[in-house]
């Protein structure tokens, strides 16, 4: 049977865009395979889009990833978009509690279409 709450990621192109979605729990375990992906990306140039409305899980380790992609993104002068989670949801609540949502400046839908 397939587990909701194992890790994978999806990557896709589009509309010259990195598109990355995050799957089943980010955490200590996970987080460098998606830190990895996403800078790696953004060091090649890539406009990148980290869509979070498919993760089941995040901790400590996950809001570092997404710092560390902002902070690349910010300095660089580099196209980083991070699509919200749901509302409500146990990601969105790590986000809320850490309060880095709005310095990350999230979406709720991807322009990458």
């Amino acid at each position: 049977m397939n587990d909701p709450t194992a890790f994978s990621i999806a990557t896709a192109e589009r509309n010259g865009r990195l598109v990355v979605v995050p799957r089943g729990e980010l955490d200590l375990a996970t987080a460098p395979e998606l830190e990895d992906l996403v800078l790696d990306g953004l060091t090649g140039g890539k406009a990148v889009t980290l869509d979070l409305r498919e993760l089941q899980f995040m901790d400590s380790s996950g809001v570092r990833v997404l710092i560390a992609a902002h902070a690349k993104a910010s300095d660089g002068g580099l196209d980083l978009e991070l699509v919200r989670p749901p509302r409500g949801g146990p990601v969105d609540r790590i986000l809320e509690i850490s309060g880095v949502e709005d310095a990350l400046g999230m979406v709720d839908e991807s322009t990458a279409g």
